[in-house]
């Protein structure tokens, strides 16, 4: 059986219309589905969301987006989400972050900070010093969910090993 391509990734933030705006603007990302409202009904989204969400779940909004290369973003705003800071729990369980490419890493942090966004690391790092342009940074968006920022492809950057 052949393996699996990547469809979309799905992140939940307290304010969808300035999360939309963040990643158009910051990104690049272009809006598949605008900010829309869903409801708990017997419509096929309304089932769907009962089987993941559970019963009670009453409405979300929700926005599609996508990378340049087909990958999508899925944003959800829930009534119960809140603009408050999570600790940084790197160990537990669970997604930790995200990755996009840009090989004009250090003009696109210039417009990730401008947006709202957020250098995380103190320093752009380099993989292979001296030896190839692989760079890459852990920002935050303004909501801190965290991503990373690679100037190149992910092949590349580890097929030569890139702890070594």
């Amino acid at each position: 059986m052949p393996g699996v391509t990547f469809s979309h990734i799905g992140i939940t933030v307290p304010d969808l219309e300035k999360a939309v705006a963040f990643y158009r603007d910051a990104l690049g990302l272009y809006l598949i589905m605008p900010p829309t409202e869903i409801h708990q009904d017997d419509s096929a989204i309304g089932v769907m969301c009962d089987d993941v969400f559970g019963a009670g779940w009453g409405s979300f909004k929700i926005a599609h987006m996508s990378t340049n290369d087909g990958i999508g973003v899925e944003m959800f705003e829930f009534p119960k989400t809140t603009a408050e800071p999570r600790p940084f729990d790197y160990w537990r369980q669970g997604l930790f972050h995200f990755c996009v490419q840009d090989e004009n890493l250090e003009e696109r942090l210039k417009i990730i900070e401008a947006h709202g966004g957020k250098q995380r690391m103190q320093q752009v790092r380099h993989y292979y010093p001296g030896e190839k342009p692989y760079r890459m940074v852990y920002v935050e968006d303004p909501f801190g969910n965290i991503f990373e920022l690679y100037s190149h492809s992910y092949e590349l950057t580890y097929s030569a090993g890139a702890y070594v």
